[in-house]
Parts: C-alpha cells; structure tokens; sequence
C-alpha cells in the first residue's frame, strides 16, 4: 500500500515537474520570438493601409521603441494626420494633436479600440500589454505556417493583468523563432482577429517579416496591412527621448 501511494506521489511530482517544464519551454519561445522582433530598441519606417470594400487609406510612420515600456509612433502622411504622435510609457499613454496643439492622455479603457480606423488596436501598435509578462504560456502542439514548422502556444491573461483579449493563439516557427500567426480571442472565447506574418526578409540585420496583416473574423473583404520599410536595432535611445515634450516636436 505505502508502495503504491509512493509512485502516485512520484508520478505527481514528475507530471508537475513537466508542466513547469513546459511552461518554461513556451515562455522562452515567445520571448525569443519577441525579442528578435524588439530589440533592446528598435526604429523603423513603415506603412499601413486600410482595406476596406469600397475604399483604401495608406498610413506613413516612423516609429521609436524600447523593450515593453517606451514607444512612440510620428505619423508622416497623408497631410492631414501629418505630425500627428502617439507616446507609451510604462502603462501610460498619450496622443498629440498637432492642428489644436493639444495633447490627449489616452485612459485603459481606450486600448482596445480601432488605432487611427485600422483593425490594429491601440494596444497592438503601442504594446501597452506584454506577451511575455502578462500571459502565461503553454504549448499546444506543432503546425505549418507559410512552409514553416511553428510551434502553436496558448496565452493566458495573468490575473489583472492589463490585456485587451481573453486568450490569444500564436505560431512561432521553430527554426527562427519567427512570429508568423496570432490568433485574437475575446473573454467569450470567439475569434476576433487574425494577423499573419510575411515576406520575411533581412531588415536592420534580422530576419524578421516585414508584412502583417490583421484580418477582422466578422468582417469580410476587410483588413490593413502593416510593412516594415526599414529597422535599426539596438541602436541607443535614452529614456528621456519617449516624453511629452519630444512628442510634440519629434520628426
């Protein structure tokens, strides 16, 4: 009896044993994952182009980051959103509005709305929330993404942790560790988006993909496209550059 009460006891401790060990696998992929799209910092020219039915809108930025706490996004063109900016520090978040030369300290409530009538949210351009920090992460199995072997991991919301979806779904292949699916859940378990990676090519030294598209579930024909022009990594930048000062004045 005391025999077999021992190896449930063992077989406990060893399937928790690879749990833990699981969880700690998934958590190094995604950060790796992570950190070869951020950099210690990274600076990047893109476009973004909103594909609607009827009409299409292209979007022209610059954009500044640093790891999970710093990000500030300059708007380019079209003229009439030109100067326009959108600051994140640590959870706070601002948006200046050159034409009334105000700035708008944007409240949490306002992370999961539409960022500039895109299908990206706020928190998606901005990474308000963290992958790594603020989910946990379990893997779910192997899948093939764009040729690629992925692995698929689950991401949980920590409790009360600031995050805009109820779990989210993400294929990182694992030769490169390159993020090339996610899928957006919300708290009712219903898909909301998608966003695939593509075009994957060397920018700033990394293989990374330089497209994205974030495909809305309910909402057919439609979608924006995000693209990487150009990145610099790990190039300094001091944390006094993310400020509402330099908000104002960045160009």
């Amino acid at each position: 009896m005391q025999t077999k009460t021992l190896r449930w006891i063992l077989m406990g401790l060893f399937l928790g044993f690879l749990t833990s060990l699981q969880a700690q696998n998934a958590t190094e992929i995604v950060k790796k994952a992570n950190e070869k799209l951020q950099g210690k910092t990274s600076q990047g020219v893109m476009t973004m182009t909103i594909i609607r039915p009827k009409w299409r809108r292209t979007v022209e930025m610059k954009s500044w980051a640093k790891g999970d706490d710093y990000s500030l996004i300059l708007i380019k063109k079209p003229a009439r959103d030109q100067g326009s900016g959108y600051l994140k520090r640590t959870r706070e978040m601002w948006n200046w509005l050159p034409k009334v030369g105000r700035v708008v300290k944007m409240p949490p409530s306002m992370m999961n709305q539409s960022w500039m009538g895109s299908d990206f949210t706020n928190d998606d351009l901005v990474r308000q929330s963290s992958i790594v920090n603020d989910y946990t992460h379990k893997i779910l199995g192997t899948e093939t993404i764009e040729g690629r072997s992925c692995y698929k991991i689950l991401l949980t919301p920590k409790p009360n942790a600031p995050v805009v979806w109820g779990k989210v779904e993400i294929w990182i292949s694992k030769k490169d560790f390159l993020q090339l699916q996610s899928k957006m859940y919300d708290e009712d378990g219903y898909l909301v988006n998608t966003m695939r990676g593509s075009k994957i090519k060397n920018l700033g030294g990394r293989t990374i993909p330089s497209k994205m598209e974030m495909i809305p579930a309910d909402k057919p024909n439609q979608k924006t496209v995000l693209e990487y022009k150009s990145m610099v990594f790990d190039k300094p930048i001091g944390n006094g550059f993310f400020s509402v000062q330099n908000l104002k004045r960045v160009r």
